[in-house]
């Protein structure tokens, strides 16, 4: 069995939590984090697809990319919109959203 994919994989998720957790001041940074994980997820599900002659993992892949592309598209919107009312995307100046 191939394990070359695997680990690409394992690495580019590790990436992205690292991402995530080491970095809590930029925003846009996390959310690109985000996005790392959930395409190193879906990666790993089609490798597993493959290797299991399945397509569950195929269909699940796509729900993922329809979920991140959401994802993507509204966190950049609400930043945007944000930062034109603020002019910084701090996560320490966030707290003012708080009701």
């Amino acid at each position: 069995m191939d394990y070359k994919y695997t680990r690409v994989g394992v690495i580019l998720l590790i990436l992205g939590v690292l991402g995530v957790v080491l970095n809590r001041k930029n925003l846009i940074i996390m959310l690109m984090s985000i996005e790392l994980m959930l395409l190193a997820v879906s990666f790993l599900f089609l490798k597993i697809s493959k290797v299991i002659d399945n397509i569950i993992g195929q269909i699940f892949t796509l729900m993922i990319l329809t979920v991140a592309a959401a994802e993507s598209a509204i966190g950049l919107a609400i930043f945007v919109a944000y930062y034109r009312i603020r002019g910084t995307i701090g996560v320490s100046s966030l707290n003012l959203l708080r009701g």
